[in-house]
């Protein structure tokens, strides 16, 4: 059973990542139960108030760093969102390397992103679902964030083996 939750974490999470990618949106009730399975996940585990508040606090610094970044145009305000419950999941001690993991990701996507920019301006019909990630509307970093969180997620029980 506790493992049930951070399965079904992982799963919404690359459902989000695929969803992202496709329309530009994250749709809140996924991220709202991305956030959901972490209270079942810390339940089953016992987690103690002290850490829940850690996580929560983790969650808060990251909706307030990524808010700003939505506030500059930088992210979508579902970025936000997810950032948030990736983040507590990640809690304070796992806040650096998915940070990390999210940073990596991100420049990766947001390089192929310019490539295929270019690559679209040159064939113009192009039916290639990778140039999908080159759109008007921006980069889809729900990617970045999604693999974020599935690291999240694995992070704390890779570390007890």
């Amino acid at each position: 059973m506790l493992y049930a939750a951070k399965s079904a974490a992982c799963l919404v999470l690359a459902s989000l990542a695929v969803h992202d990618i496709r329309s530009r949106r994250l749709p809140t009730r996924a991220v709202l139960l991305v956030a959901c399975l972490y209270g079942i996940d810390a339940a089953v585990a016992g987690v103690n108030i002290a850490s829940l508040a850690a996580h929560l606090g983790a969650a808060a610094i990251a909706f307030a760093l990524f808010a700003l970044l939505f506030r500059c145009g930088w992210m979508g305000g579902g970025d936000v969102k997810l950032a948030a419950a990736v983040f507590l999941w990640a809690g304070p001690a796992y806040a650096w390397p998915v940070f990390f993991i999210v940073s990596c990701a991100g420049l990766v996507l947001g390089l192929t992103a310019l490539i295929m920019g270019l690559f679209r301006r040159r064939v113009t019909h192009s039916s290639l679902a990778f140039t999908q990630l080159a759109s008007p509307r921006g980069v889809p970093y729900g990617v970045p964030l999604a693999l974020g969180g599935i690291a999240a997620v694995w992070l704390p029980v890779l570390n007890l083996l």
